[in-house]
């Protein structure tokens, strides 16, 4: 692809990451302040971060990177195709990652500090796993798209991205989609306020 501009698809992916890169860092400070004894954000914040991410990275953005993206690098080079089955088999890794982050929340609400190791040592998994993740995607599977997908391709793809009008409009929590849910997270955690400018 030889137009410098970068496909509207790539710019809700980044977006998304840097979105989801902050939800995941705040969670882990979060679990690392109830282990300081500080203050803390309400607990409500935090599961709030999780369904957050059970609902958005889980449910819409990584079926739109393997559905149209990967499947569009697979149909011009099979270069990439290790790689891509990797970061397919971590989509699903992501999703029972975060039920066993869910749980270990629940059992931390039910028991307290004597389970609260286990919290953090999932979570700091989690971010790292989260984190490697989004790195081999931006340095690898992204320049990768440019350089082998079509103006055609590209046409598609972003016309299925941009097709999110609301992505969060069907899912909520108590009520809020899930774009006024990321916006009450920011508010509620200074740390990730100012990526709301971002989206």
């Amino acid at each position: 692809m030889n137009n410098t501009r970068e496909p509207a698809a790539l710019r809700v992916i980044r977006v998304d990451h840097k979105r989801l890169a902050a939800v995941t860092a705040t969670m882990l400070d979060v679990v690392r302040m109830l282990g300081e004894g500080g203050s803390t954000p309400d607990p409500i914040v935090l599961r709030a971060m999780l369904y957050y991410i059970r609902e958005y990275p889980e449910q819409i953005h990584h079926p739109m990177e393997d559905r149209f993206l990967f499947a569009a690098l697979r149909s011009r080079t099979d270069n990439f195709d290790d790689v891509l089955d990797e970061l397919q088999c971590e989509h699903l890794e992501g999703d029972a990652r975060m039920r066993n982050l869910e749980h270990a929340l629940t059992r931390y609400e039910l028991k307290g500090d004597p389970v609260l190791r286990g919290l953090q040592t999932l979570m700091e998994q989690y971010v790292e796993f989260c984190a490697n993740h989004r790195r081999v995607e931006e340095e690898i599977i992204l320049p990768a798209t440019r350089r082998f997908l079509t103006e055609s391709d590209w046409a598609q793809i972003d016309a299925a991205f941009e097709g999110r009008s609301d992505p969060f409009g069907e899912a909520t929590f108590e009520g809020e989609s899930l774009e006024s849910l990321y916006r009450l997270i920011a508010n509620a955690v200074p740390a990730i306020g100012e990526t709301r400018h971002d989206a």
